[in-house]
């Protein structure tokens, strides 16, 4: 068993935290709202005030946080993990959905304070974080990520090795921006139904039975038609645009041309600017009714 740090408690890192409280190692959790580490604390897990603090004695630090300002607060500055005395050789492992650029530039932080840093957003909505059945896409040299498999494998089905540190995020991008396109379709199509006055329920069943569907326009179909935008919220309208526009900003960089990631990210943007950052990503379908 190992003495592991956690940082950050949101919809994700609570479920994935207390996987490791579950499989007996000793955790140390850290978030900026201290009451959302109840329920863990309860569990075994303790809490700490600061990250540095809960990275002291720590043989792995695992973050997961929502975007780049969230984890450069978490690593980095007077009370950040990296300003903590660990292990020696310990592991820095970010889970978050962050921008490449910032995945190497923290790379290199970890390597200067010694550590070794694994690049491993997942795939899976949080009750697949609870049950420890994420998929991790790895970005790491392959012994670090053999050495930390032990650690990682009550989080998850399958861990997907890409290649060196920022592959794991340039795929987690690919990936995000692929279902970002696909929301705002799937969205654009409830729509367009429902001006030729077809019957809605109706038709997302046969769109999630048709060649068109995924497990993406499968859950949107369910979920843009139930209309429940403000309660048990999987991913907010706020979280798609951040993801849509570091998507976007990788495919700029490498010359792709993008321009259906670009054309989603205007429609996230316009959700977030009307003032639904904080909904679920499904109340899409109700930007395009007006």
């Amino acid at each position: 068993m190992a003495t592991i740090a956690f940082l950050g408690l949101g919809r994700m890192g609570a479920g994935m935290a207390a996987r490791l409280v579950a499989a007996g190692h000793e955790v140390r959790v850290f978030n900026r709202s201290p009451e959302k580490a109840a329920g863990l604390v309860a569990a075994g897990a303790s809490f700490a005030a600061t990250p540095r603090e809960a990275a002291h004695g720590a043989e792995a630090i695992f973050a997961m946080v929502a975007d780049d300002d969230a984890s450069r607060a978490a690593w980095l500055g007077e009370d950040g993990a990296l300003a903590g005395e660990y292990a020696p050789n310990a592991f820095a492992v970010e889970f978050s959905t962050i921008s490449r650029p910032w995945v190497l530039e923290l790379a290199k932080h970890a390597a200067a304070h010694g550590l070794r840093y694994l690049d491993s957003p997942v795939t899976g909505l949080p009750d697949a974080a609870a049950a420890g059945e994420l998929i991790l896409f790895v970005g790491a040299p392959i012994p670090h990520l053999e050495a930390a498999r032990p650690l990682l494998e009550p989080l998850c089905t399958d861990i997907v090795h890409f290649g060196d540190v920022g592959a794991g995020t340039s795929y987690k991008l690919i990936q995000n921006l692929l279902g970002s396109i696909q929301i705002a379709a799937t969205a654009e199509a409830l729509r367009t139904a429902e001006l030729a006055g077809l019957d809605l329920p109706t038709v997302g069943a046969t769109l999630s039975r048709s060649g068109a569907a995924s497990p993406t326009v499968i859950r949107m179909c369910r979920e843009m038609l139930a209309g429940s935008h403000d309660r048990d919220i999987a991913f907010t309208a706020a979280l798609r645009l951040k993801d849509t526009r570091i998507g976007v900003e990788l495919s700029d960089a490498v010359g792709s041309p993008a321009a259906l990631g670009h054309t989603a990210r205007e429609i996230f943007e316009r959700l977030v600017a009307a003032g639904h950052g904080e909904l679920s990503e499904t109340k899409v379908i109700d930007l395009l009714r007006g």
